[in-house]
């Protein structure tokens, strides 16, 4: 059965015809429905590139509702039952929680690549129960669990299509029938990489050691990953490898945040003139707010966006201080994002285990409070299935004239976090919030500067990143003050299922 097109651009309707011949190589006719498992085993890798609102995401949701509506499964990351040659599978990845977490808004189901690269040991017992579940195994009778909390978890299954989450429904936790994670051993099939623009060549390598067929969905006037020379991974593909989007396709017509994000492509929009494009936009559209001061509010879920070091921290002791933080703690709902895991490698299943939750560099979260050992903390992950975790923790928090930051809680190896009521432009990569503020007076320092970039302008790309992550709104801060903010910090307002409230409360 095939399903029907969304309308298509020109340029998409040419990308989406070379993506079909493509697949249609790898044994799976979108158009008539048709799959060979027995395919030829050869390499396929094509990039979709555009700037934003260009369809990319569009066509990626398209390509998913025609390869499932073609018979092809998608692969759920938390279990994946007995392998079986006849059948023919697609994952959809992105590097990050937050960036898969955008895509399941959109109906698209995305997890991110660590949970690909790791797959889930199961205890043998709860085992039993996810094959059930899955139609790979009789119902099963596990001591401790009720033939009622079975049903329960069937019929949630049957509602979500989640391992995890039906035995979360029955009251287990993570931790109960996850014994670990093992980096994957077997090939998959089809993969398709949102925000491919954060890739390095590393992550790439693994990726296509993985996925026979993949495709890579980026923005070329995005940021390049530090140490890729601010090059993409997709930038050295062949060129009849590269399929481009150029038309504004996506709210095209009506969003002042798409029509700045464009216009910083013009050659001829130096810093002056688009700022006077911004105010413009402020004064017809509620949707862009020319903003005399950073909210203090709004810090706590989404940071503000600077490009100087000196301006984050700034402008986090200020949000600090604004709600009273004391200077030897943290406050219960404190953003942070963390900057990398410090664990020696007999520690190795530890690292695997806080990736493949999604807590890895780049990761925002949000304190919860201190953990049951000393040095631990527990921490939310904004988009993550199973949002609510405990882990080892060096917390830094840096002060404008020391040179050595302030630890509030330390163990002693672990996940590392610096605070994040603001972070850097390149760090925001991946993510995207209702509301972003972005700090004007650092992108007028970088177009002081100077600095050219893969032969742009560096004001631009890092406006052009900031301006992009906005979803709803956009705020042009234009000085450096601060507005009190409008409630105490807190977690009331992070959506916990029950077994996140379990792990959080214990």
């Amino acid at each position: 059965m095939t399903q029907p097109l969304p309308a298509l651009s020109p340029d998409q309707s040419r990308a989406w015809d070379a993506l079909s011949a493509a697949l249609r190589g790898a044994g799976i006719d979108l158009a008539e429905g048709a799959l060979r498992p027995d395919a030829p085993e050869r390499k396929v890798l094509r990039a979709v590139v555009g700037r934003a609102g260009s369809g990319k995401t569009l066509l990626l949701a398209a390509l998913t509702a025609a390869l499932a509506a073609a018979g092809v499964e998608a692969v759920l990351p938390d279990w994946e039952g007995r392998p079986r040659r006849d059948r023919r599978s697609f994952a959809v990845l992105a590097p990050t929680n937050k960036a898969a977490s955008v895509l399941r808004a959109r109906g698209v189901p995305a997890t991110t690549i660590h949970r690909i690269l790791y797959t889930p040991v199961y205890d043998p017992e709860y085992e039993k129960i996810a094959a059930w579940l899955a139609g790979q195994g009789p119902r099963p009778e596990v001591a401790g669990i009720a033939a009622a909390a079975l049903d329960r978890a069937q019929a949630f299954h049957a509602q979500v299509r989640s391992i995890p989450g039906a035995l979360a429904a029955i009251g287990l936790r993570g931790s109960d029938f996850i014994r670990g994670w093992k980096r994957r051993d077997d090939p998959l099939d089809i993969g398709l990489v949102d925000e491919a623009s954060m890739l390095d060549d590393r992550m790439l390598a693994d990726l296509r050691q993985i996925f026979p067929t993949l495709v890579l969905f980026g923005d070329p006037a995005q940021l390049a990953p530090v140490g890729q020379s601010g090059e993409m991974v997709f930038d050295r593909l062949p060129a009849a490898s590269i399929l481009r989007l150029g038309r504004v396709h996506r709210q095209a017509a009506d969003s002042p945040i798409i029509g700045l994000a464009h216009a910083l492509g013009d050659e001829a929009t130096g810093f002056e003139e688009f700022e006077a494009l911004v105010r413009q936009a402020a004064r017809e559209d509620d949707r862009v707010v020319w903003a005399e001061r950073v909210e203090a509010t709004l810090m706590a879920r989404s940071p503000v966006l600077v490009w100087r070091n000196q301006t984050r921290i700034r402008l986090i002791q200020a949000f600090r201080m604004a709600h009273g933080a004391p200077p030897d703690a943290l406050l219960p709902g404190e953003p942070l994002i963390c900057d990398g895991i410090e664990l020696p490698l007999r520690h190795r299943r530890k690292r695997i285990d806080l990736e493949a939750r999604g807590l890895i560099k780049g990761a925002q979260a949000i304190w919860l409070g201190p953990g049951t050992k000393p040095g631990f903390s527990r921490l939310y992950l904004p988009g993550s299935d199973d949002p609510v975790l405990g882990a080892a923790s060096i917390i830094k928090i840096e002060r404008e004239g020391e040179e050595e930051p302030f630890i509030p809680y330390a163990a002693q190896m672990g996940a590392v976090f610096l605070h994040g009521a603001a972070v850097t432009i390149h760090k925001a990569q991946g993510s995207q919030w209702e509301d972003v503020q972005l700090f004007a007076p650092d992108i007028w320092a970088a177009y002081r500067s100077g600095r050219v970039e893969a032969g742009i302008p560096l004001w631009k790309r890092l406006a052009y990143v900031a301006v992009t992550r906005a979803e709803k709104r956009l705020h042009w801060v234009v000085r450096n003050r601060l507005a009190m903010p409008a409630a105490p910090l807190g977690t009331a307002d992070l959506p916990r299922g029950g077994a996140a409230l379990r792990l959080a409360g214990g």
